[in-house]
């Protein structure tokens, strides 16, 4: 509860999080575009936020890096590629699409593709079937010495 509460208000706050000094608000339609790229780039210090959402200095200064980048008329691509240079594929928000990151865009669908296999088999199985009776011939109590044994002792 508590844990969630602190989530909540870190996301609150990150909306109105200062810029750096020194940091100047660029044109609206590249405001917008920093705001998008800043969405699609996660916080170091936080991990599970967006620099964007992030209410962290860290993410502040990667957001005015990404400003300044844009602001030097880098494209997209080459702003993710400044980033991920330096932090690696794990700063993308969504990972690219190739070699075992598939496992994270299908892995989930192949999970439930199998659950749900699984659970069909179990439901569409038909009803065990008794065994058939054994005809095994039926032996005295007493042919058994160790049997008869005990049975005497407990006499």
């Amino acid at each position: 509860m508590i844990w969630g509460s602190l989530v909540a208000a870190a996301l609150v706050l990150g909306a109105y999080a200062p810029q750096q000094a020194g940091s100047e608000p660029l044109a609206p339609v590249q405001e917008a575009r920093v705001q998008a790229l800043g969405k699609q780039l996660r916080c170091a210090v936080c991990q599970g936020l967006s620099i964007t959402d992030s209410p962290a200095s860290m993410a502040r200064a990667q957001l005015d890096k990404v400003r300044a980048l844009v602001a030097d008329g880098q494209s997209d691509a080459e702003i993710e590629s400044y980033f991920v240079a330096r932090y690696g594929e794990w700063v993308l928000l969504s990972p690219p699409r190739h070699g075992l990151n598939w496992l994270v865009w299908l892995g989930p669908a192949l999970l439930i593709l199998v659950g749900i296999g699984f659970i069909g088999r179990v439901l569409l199985r038909p009803p065990p079937v008794a065994a058939p009776p054994s005809r095994l011939p039926e032996r005295p109590a007493d042919a058994d010495p160790y049997l008869a044994a005990i049975r005497e002792e407990l006499k």
